[in-house]
This record gives structure tokens, sequence and C-alpha cells, in this order.
């Protein structure tokens, strides 16, 4: 380390001698590329400094005293800068890894979603989970049994982050482990809610929407636990009615019932289910009415299921100045014509 300080020293008094016997751009480019040399052995703002006083009195051995003394005055004061700035650096380091970690994290998030929206001749699906952040808070899943009947699920997890993703793994793999193709909706969310009160922090809770389509005879039964009501738009009338399914989130009290809903679907009629960052948009103006959101539907409702959800989240991306202030999730499952 000290044959390393003495060749920086020496590399120091090499340069500025030929700056002052010859100010050119090709010595301050040299005094450039030394710069980083002292960043990447880590000498000290006031070592550095110290190299130039010890030049300085090489040089110009009758240099006035006060000027030295202000040299001096330089030394201590580098001094208090090099303690910040070496305390900066550590936070940034700190904060690099951080992120490193929090961009596994949002990679590992990406895979518990599901990676196909399943393929049933008579549905047209449609899905789109845009994050706000890095993490998501929301969480969708799909599922399709040996009959073709289709198992759904949107739900939101109140907190963000790492807590957040950790808390939509044990979701995932919770709902992995029931026989969904067995269960009703309203039985589903009751032994989801068992494994989220035993597991989930007293300050965190879930709130999800479930529902099961069955294609043989064009019935969708669903269960809401404190989740955002979605829409139903029924084709032969041309009109949207809400979607409500009464119940606790998940997680706040260990026997809850949920009570199951069912809708009897015809061709054309389409199911939306959301997260509150859909109808809870906010602009510069407020938040935007459900209204408004049905209207972005009905504008677009000529095309597929893809295509609306994806028509919706850049409407309501572009009014927020492409700025989502909430994680977006949207699903449209449609009986084909």
């Amino acid at each position: 380390m000290a044959d390393t300080f003495s060749s920086m020293q020496n590399q120091y008094k090499t340069i500025l001698k030929k700056y002052i016997e010859d100010k050119n751009e090709v010595v301050l480019y040299q005094a450039q590329q030394f710069s980083k040399k002292i960043l990447e052995n880590q000498v000290s703002p006031e070592e550095t400094v110290s190299f130039h006083l010890e030049a300085i009195d090489e040089f110009f051995p009758k240099l006035p005293e006060g000027v030295r003394d202000s040299f001096e005055l330089l030394i201590e004061v580098m001094m208090g800068f090099g303690m910040a700035y070496r305390e900066h650096q550590s936070l940034r380091d700190k904060q690099k890894e951080l992120e490193a970690e929090i961009n596994v994290a949002a990679s590992m998030q990406q895979t518990l979603l599901p990676a196909n929206i399943p393929e049933v001749e008579s549905l047209d699906i449609g899905v789109i989970s845009m994050p706000a952040t890095k993490m998501s808070g929301d969480y969708y899943h799909f599922i399709k049994d040996e009959n073709d009947c289709i198992g759904l699920a949107i739900a939101d997890i109140i907190g963000k982050g790492i807590p957040a993703a950790l808390c939509m793994s044990m979701i995932k793999y919770a709902m992995d482990s029931l026989p969904e193709q067995r269960l009703q909706p309203g039985a589903l969310l009751e032994n989801l809610n068992r494994v989220v009160e035993r597991n989930v922090a007293a300050n965190m809770f879930i709130t999800m929407m479930y529902g099961s389509y069955d294609p043989r005879i064009h019935q969708f039964y669903y269960s809401g636990a404190g989740h955002e009501p979605g829409f139903y738009y029924n084709y032969a009338e041309d009109k949207f009615e809400e979607l409500y399914a009464k119940g606790l989130a998940l997680g706040i009290k260990r026997e809850t019932k949920f009570r199951e809903y069912h809708k009897r679907v015809e061709p054309g009629d389409f199911i939306v289910l959301l997260s509150d960052g859909v109808t809870e948009c906010r602009t510069v103006d407020g938040f935007i009415e459900r209204e408004e959101i049905i209207s972005l539907i009905r504008k677009y409702q000529h095309m597929t299921a893809q295509e609306i959800v994806d028509k919706v989240f850049y409407e309501l991306e572009r009014l927020q100045h492409f700025q989502l202030k909430d994680d977006f999730s949207l699903i449209i499952l449609r009986r084909k014509v």
C-alpha cells in the first residue's frame, strides 16, 4: 500500500511539473486520467491535496508561509469532505446491492404469474397486469381442467415491495395445492383464507375475486373477498352491470364464509375482472369514474379480448402521463358469438 501511495505521489508530481513548464491539453488529459487512478486506488481527497502541497514545496521552496498555511487548512477541509464522500459511496454501494436484489425478486415474481392464457373453443380471454413499480401487489391466476372448465382469480395484496412479493408467492403455491377443479369459488376462498390468516402478518391482507366458468353449461360461478367489483356485459341488452361479490378480505378472520354467486353467460356476454389500479386511476383532475372505464371498454368492444385490455391500459396510462400510480390488472372473459 505504501509503495502504491508513493508511486501515485510521484506520478502527480510529474504531471504537475509538466503542466507548470508547458501548459497544454495533453497534460490536462493526463491529469483527468490520473483522477481515475485516485479513485481506483482509494486515495482520499486530503491525501491528494497533500500530494499537491509536497510537490509545491519541492518546486517552490521559497513559497510564502501564508500560502503554505492555506494548503494545511485545505487538507483539514478535505478530511471532512473525504469522510462524507466515503459514507456517500458506502450508501450508494448498499443501494446498488438492494436494487440488484429487488431486480432479482421482480424477475422471480414474474414467474409466479401464468405463462399462458388457457384456450377454450367457446371463450375469448384477454389479460394485462402491469406494476406501478418494479414489484407488483397484483396477482392473477388461471387454471383449466380436463372438462375445459376455467378457474380464474384476480387479487390485490395490500402492501408493496418485497413483502407483497413474498405474500404473492404464498398465494400462488397455496392455490396450486388446492384441488381447484373440484372446489367451488366459495369453498376455495374459505380454504385460502385459512392459509392467509395463519401465515400473513396482521397488518397485511389480500382482496380477491375468484370465478369458475363451465363451458358445458355456460355458467359462471364466483365469490369475492373484499375485492374491487368487476363488470358484466349483457350482449342482448347492450348493458353493463356491476359484478359484485360481498365478502371479507382474506386473512382478517379465520372462520369466514364466502357467498357464491352465479350467472348464465350468453353468446357475446363478457366478464370484466380488475384491480383498483384500474378504477382508481388518478389524473390531474382526480380519480376517474367507473363509468369512464365502461366507456373505454365500449369503445373497443368490437376487438378481441386481448386487444380490449391492451387498449384500455394504454388509454389510462396516457391519462396518467405514462406514470402508473398503482398496479394495474384487467381480465376479460367473453363467450364467443
